[in-house]
């Protein structure tokens, strides 16, 4: 079976996915990164996380070659369900989790954390040409319609970023018992408490994890640029569960 991480960026994904990772491996699950090795994926499987990238047919059908042959592992995506992956969920040959954040702080996040490596590393990244508000805007619209797009795919985990920073212990218990594990048995609980959101783990490499902050968006974005996302995500916003 494959175990699919996906997230929003920058709403806790590269977090998630390694709670998902550890908690999966105390039920003897594969390393996702020994199985890219063995199996020749390191072109469809990038990063330390094991990002899939497009859920096209031809990647799907590839990782899904080491899943038919027994091999249980957990892999990332940020991008929306495509036909191949609803069917390979509805067939049971994925478990997907999705993890979601208030747009416009990831918005900011995305924008803060391109500048930054670019700044301090010298390279750009995923975000780096995110240089200002309007393309920063277009970039997340996408994201945003993915997000609806996950909300209808049933069978998925759902979870909002702020929910598992402010009840971490509720929403790791149910991704717990989503993925067939046991809430009390010691190896789980042990992964549960290493990824609390004020452990060190947070250093960890893979995890992404920086500020963190709800409702950053506030003090960062002026009233007209505020004016601006509630007009363009406001329906949205309001079903994810956050004031405009």
């Amino acid at each position: 079976m494959i175990i699919l991480s996906v997230g929003m960026p920058r709403a806790g994904s590269g977090w998630h996915y390694n709670l998902v990772h550890d908690l999966m491996a105390t039920s003897g699950c594969d390393d996702a990164r020994e199985v890219r090795a063995n199996f020749g994926l390191q072109g469809i499987l990038t990063d330390v996380n094991c990002n899939i990238g497009v859920l096209s047919a031809r990647r799907l059908l590839m990782v899904a070659r080491p899943a038919l042959l027994g091999h249980t592992f957990v892999i990332k995506a940020h991008s929306g369900p495509t036909i191949w992956a609803r069917a390979m969920i509805g067939g049971g040959l994925i478990r997907a989790t999705y993890i979601y954040r208030d747009p416009r702080d990831a918005m900011l996040s995305a924008y803060d954390y391109g500048k930054r490596v670019l700044e301090k590393q010298g390279r750009p990244n995923a975000f780096s040409h995110l240089t200002d508000f309007q393309k920063t805007l277009d970039f997340f619209t996408e994201y945003v319609q993915d997000w609806d797009k996950w909300m209808q795919v049933s069978g998925v985990l759902t979870a909002r970023y702020e929910d598992l920073l402010q009840n971490y212990d509720q929403e790791a218990e149910t991704l717990v018992r989503f993925l067939g594990l046991n809430p009390v048995d010691e190896a789980v609980r042990a992964v549960v408490t290493k990824y609390r959101s004020d452990g060190q783990v947070q250093a960890q490499q893979g995890t992404h994890f920086f500020k963190g902050q709800i409702g950053r968006f506030r003090e960062r974005y002026s009233a007209d640029e505020q004016k601006i996302l509630a007009d363009k995500f406001g329906p949205s916003l309001q079903k994810m569960g956050y004031q405009i």
